[in-house]
């Protein structure tokens, strides 16, 4: 692969990206949330454990103050609490609200619709997903 293509490529996951977001801005301003608080909000999986505040920090590669910034915004918003975490007192978790399951429920899913990968066909959407788990090393 060549710089070009390189840069070809990555400018074309940050536009998609970007462009899903944009594509979902008007659902997130019916929950007042930012691009950020969104991103925060599609991070923590309902489905899986809590993530710490250091992981949730590692999925947003951002530092402590701004992550604090983020989470105090889904707090204030009633979406998220951030509490103990049982096994390791000297940790806090982000849990998802009852509310905040369903807010992030509706802009995932209105984000997804309106996403221009949406337009890709199953096979397509397939692919793109092994080829871009396989640039991330993950099986």
């Amino acid at each position: 692969m060549t710089a070009r293509e390189l840069a070809a490529a990555v400018a074309a996951t940050y536009h998609a990206w970007m462009q899903t977001v944009e594509a979902a801005r008007s659902t997130l301003a019916e929950h007042d949330l930012t691009a950020a608080t969104f991103q925060a909000l599609w991070l923590i999986d309902p489905g899986a454990p809590p993530p710490s505040m250091k992981v949730m920090a590692e999925r947003l590669y951002c530092n402590a103050s701004n992550l604090t910034f983020i989470t105090n915004q889904l707090i204030e918003r009633g979406l998220i609490e951030r509490t103990v975490d049982p096994h390791d007192r000297r940790s806090r978790v982000l849990t998802l609200t009852v509310r905040g399951r369903q807010v992030r429920e509706q802009v995932t899913q209105a984000a997804m619709a309106q996403s221009p990968l949406a337009m890709l066909t199953s096979a397509q959407q397939q692919q793109l997903t092994a080829l871009l788990t396989s640039a991330f090393g993950r099986t």
